[in-house]
């Protein structure tokens, strides 16, 4: 049965030598499914399956066993692959034997030296005995291979400790290079040391020679007398003489060993002490040990410290213990005023806050830490606000006196105007980059009010966090424990925060309160109280923030808003700040307004007086694009966010956008006013900016500059019929588009306005226009004496009417060049101021002949023809009166004259009267 792997085959091995234990990494192919499925690992014949790490099919980790051969292959068998084979193999090296003086990463135990020549062990310390340098030459390795010597010197060994000695391959090993002088120098230190091993033994025996000598003559004594005298006799001598010789021996002993035995006793006593130091070492090191880790920071040990102490010494009675302790209760004393005073540093972060909290609480300080640190936090925190505003004011005036002094005397009022927006080429946008026409960069650099109210809500909303949440913690009790452990401390912390809840309450609302009654100050100053004023003003305030700089400020406030309310600070706390916004959203569009109104004053300065094809310059337009782009940069304020009322809830609020904005139109009024009834000398063209691409670019500057009054009373005309038809309305849309309140009201007093300004223009328009034309009509009828009692048979109509009729046309001519949409109007006007002196001049005649009669209605007919498409009911009323009265044609041959001179008269002024005829259908219908 084949196997469904290929045999495991060995192909690499890293390291491939070293000494048993040798960690290894062996590489191949088909090495195993995984660590089931190895089954044997051998290397140089020694299994190392027990030490096997599989690692993948190509990768075996495992130590190298002490194995018998030298050098050998790496067989991997597995259960799938069965016995491998190995293309590398491994080199086992014999580990080098360390003496004892040698320095090593191995231990050497001397007190248990084996001494492998004798086989025994020595109890002895072997360095008197095994030097290092046997000779005690220099010692100079050869570099003779290893394996050479090991061949060379079968089954022997260079370590002189070994059975196996082998002094030659010690020789060649150590001093190869040695000269034979060195050598005979070792040579005689050999000698010398063995004389001192013989001279050593021989001097102990000569140490105690006397007394073996006089042990000996006392026996020999003892030996004679037992023979001579007898037993009785001799028993007496005997103890006589060992008495002596005891006696003599305690004396010796005392005098040898009374040095010994007192050094003895004081080294007893001494290991006594020791063992008391030992023993009690932590309580006698404890005050040093504090100090140390004090400097390091490492408060967490001193703590553990001083707690262990206080359990095992707090009530000892022994004096020593006693003082030691009250010297450790001082150093804790002292670390008890240096966390208090870390605690209430500033600025510090919460981590750090309630670290030393724990740290104050774990060392039992007096007191209720946490609370100080709170307490801290917030007059600190008033304080930076404080100190925020006192700079920023500090720095507003000193950039004041920069720009008062002579060198930068330039136009105060630095707020951009749509005016330049609208007119120059540049389209500079307003409230994008708040410039304008100047390249004065440095002045449109934000206000220091809004650079303040930026800086102090990062301030507030930076350092509000942690100390809401340094008070959360307070409540929760996990200032002294984040598991729960110290019930106690815990039970208590909550316990103070529920009796100080009203006062953390009134910290809030006093941060609170300082930042609004700052930002007031700043923006709102006429919203604060004198005393008020003095405390959070300070500013200069010669010119109020422009509308873009207030919204920029708006956001900059509802943002922190955001912020504190994720908090979950209770929105009573935070509702002044509502408040606030409200009042600045309220302000902005208060001086939006105004400032929009201002401009809109302005825009007289910004005529051109180029009319398009309707009749209408840019007036108009600019108009309404300047108060379109002032609601848009109202939009962010007007818009709700979540927590805030409606701009518009407050009645007073309502009436005065609403006046506001009847001011605005009325404004552009005025302005319309202005421009239609200013003299010819105060026309002003050195404002004009042209583009130099129009290919009537100097035409239109030279017809601008000779516009007459009449002409640029027809201009306004033609402008104030377009706003009342279109931007009026456009403009109430936009209103109410952005939630305005009154619309309708802004829009009836501006159109009764308007309307009461076109009636006006149009007035003099008629005035200027009309009056020549009436006033020429009499003294053209009665010029050369003209009689109508006596007159000649009429041959056609007479000049002066003809003149009339020229001057009409010229006004039509006028007003056709300026608007087609103001012809029938003005000129149903002219017409009816004609009718109504030519009705009166009729009936201011006494009498008529009839050939008086026939030149009169001729006349009066002609007229009338010639203008019926202006004929108004007024006018034919006129003209009805003027014929009645007249004499009636009584014969057909009269009223075939007047037809035939009507005719006559039509066809002679046909070309002049074209202009009415063509344009009648058209003019009609408008």
């Amino acid at each position: 049965m084949s196997r469904a792997r290929q045999p495991p085959l060995v192909t690499g091995i890293s390291p491939n030598e070293g000494i048993s234990w040798t960690k290894v990494t062996i590489r191949g192919e088909n090495l195993g499914t995984g660590p089931t499925d190895l089954l044997g690992l051998t290397i140089c014949g020694h299994n190392c399956l027990l030490t096997a790490e599989w690692m993948s099919a190509s990768k075996i980790v495992c130590r190298v066993g002490q194995a018998k051969n030298d050098k050998g292959d790496i067989i991997v068998t597995t259960k799938s692959g069965g016995r491998g084979t190995s293309t590398v193999s491994f080199k086992l090296l014999k580990p080098e034997k360390i003496g004892i003086l040698d320095q090593s990463a191995v231990w050497v135990d001397e007190m248990n030296y084996y001494d492998m020549r004798t086989d025994r062990n020595k109890g002895i310390p072997p360095l008197s005995l095994r030097p290092a340098n046997p000779l005690g030459i220099e010692i100079d390795k050869g570099r003779f291979p290893q394996k050479d010597l090991e061949s060379l010197f079968p089954g022997m060994s260079a370590d002189f400790t070994s059975e196996n000695f082998s002094a030659a391959w010690y020789l060649i090993e150590n001093h190869s290079t040695t000269s034979f002088d060195q050598l005979k120098t070792a040579v005689v230190n050999l000698k010398k040391q063995a004389n001192k091993k013989n001279e050593g033994s021989l001097a102990y025996v000569k140490g105690g020679l006397s007394t073996f000598f006089e042990a000996q003559d006392a026996l020999s004594a003892i030996h004679q007398k037992l023979e001579a005298d007898g037993t009785e006799k001799v028993e007496g001598s005997m103890t006589q003489k060992l008495e002596n010789v005891l006696n003599r021996a305690s004396n010796t002993a005392d005098t040898l060993f009374q040095e010994v035995l007192g050094r003895k006793d004081k080294a007893d006593s001494t290991r006594n002490a020791l063992n008391v130091l030992q023993r009690f070492k932590f309580l006698f090191n404890l005050p040093l040990n504090i100090e140390r880790n004090i400097q390091k920071g490492d408060y967490d040990v001193v703590i553990n410290d001083y707690e262990k102490a206080k359990s095992l010494f707090g009530k000892t009675e022994v004096q020593v213990f006693k003082k030691y302790y009250a010297e450790v209760e001082t150093r804790i004393e002292a670390l008890r005023e240096l966390l208090l005073d870390k605690l209430l540093e500033t600025p510090s972060t919460l981590h750090d806050q309630k670290r030393y909290i724990r740290y104050l609480s774990d060392l039992h300080a007096p007191g209720d830490p946490a609370w100080q640190c709170i307490g801290a936090q917030h007059q600190w925190i008033l304080q930076l606000m404080h100190n925020c505003k006192e700079s920023y004011v500090k720095e507003q005036k000193g950039s004041n006196a920069l720009l008062h002094s002579p060198m930068l005397d330039l136009d105060s009022d630095v707020r951009p105007s749509p005016i330049g927006h609208l007119s120059q080429t540049a389209s500079l946008k307003r409230g994008s980059s708040f410039q304008s026409g100047r390249d004065d960069a440095w002045r449109y650099k934000a206000p220091q009010q809004v650079l303040f109210v930026e800086k102090l809500t990062k301030l507030v909303v930076s350092q509000l966090p942690n100390f809401w949440k340094l008070w959360v913690s307070y409540v929760n009790g996990s200032l002294f424990s984040e598991t729960a452990e110290k019930s106690g401390q815990m039970e208590r912390s909550k316990k103070n925060a529920r009796q100080r809840q009203n006062d953390f309450k009134k910290m809030i609302q006093e941060v609170m309160n300082s930042l609004v009654k700052l930002i007031r100050g700043a923006l709102l100053p006429f919203s604060l109280r004198e005393g008020e004023l003095r405390q959070y003003g300070g500013w200069e305030m010669k010119s109020e923030l422009s509308g873009q700089w207030l919204t920029h400020v708006i956001q900059t406030v509802r943002l922190s808003s955001e912020s504190l309310t994720a908090l979950e600070i209770p929105n009573d706390m935070l509702q002044i700040i509502q408040d606030l916004i409200l009042d600045l959203r309220v302000r902005c569009i208060m001086v939006t307004l105004q400032h929009t109104a201002e401009d809109i004053k302005r825009l007289a300065e910004k005529e051109d007086w180029v009319v398009d094809n309707e009749g209408l310059t840019s007036l108009p337009s600019q108009f309404e694009q300047c108060i379109i782009h002032s609601l848009q940069s109202l939009k962010t304020v007007l818009d709700c966010k979540p927590g805030e009322a409606n701009v518009f809830q407050q009645q007073k609020t309502q009436e005065d956008v609403c006046q506001l904005s009847i001011g605005i139109m009325q404004g552009f009024i005025d302005c319309l006013e202005q421009l239609s009834t200013k003299p010819d000398g105060d026309i002003d063209t050195s404002h004009l900016s042209v583009d130099v691409s129009s290919p009537d670019l100097f035409g239109s500057i030279h017809e601008e500059s000779s516009l007459s009054s009449e002409q640029r009373l027809l201009i306004a005309l033609s402008n104030c019929r377009y706003l009342e038809r279109h931007t009026f309305l456009n403009i109430a849309e936009h209103f109410e588009k952005h939630g305005f309140q009154g619309v309708d009201k802004i829009t009836q007093v501006s159109m009764e306005s308007l309307k009461e300004l076109d009636q006006r223009l149009f007035e003099m328009y008629i005035e200027f226009k009309a009056d020549p034309i009436v006033g020429s009509l009499e003294p053209g009828i009665y010029a050369g004496y003209f009689d109508w009692k006596d007159c000649l048979i009429p041959t056609g109509v007479r000049n002066y009417l003809k003149e009339a009729l020229v001057n009409i046309i010229a006004v039509h001519a006028e007003v056709f060049t300026i608007s087609k949409d103001l012809v029938p109007r003005v000129m149903s006007r002219v017409v009816e101021a004609v009718s109504e002196e030519l009705s009166r001049l009729m009936q201011c005649v006494s009498s008529f002949s009839k050939n008086g009669a026939l030149q009169a209605k001729l006349e009066i007919c002609a007229l009338r023809d010639t203008v019926a498409i202006y004929l108004t009911p007024e006018s034919k009323s006129s003209f009805k009166q003027a014929l009645e009265a007249l004499p009636q044609l009584s014969s057909g041959t009269d009223r075939k004259l007047l037809e035939e001179l009507l005719n006559k008269f039509k066809s002679s002024m046909h070309l002049q009267l074209t202009c009415f005829q063509a344009s009648s259908s058209a003019m009609m219908k408008t």
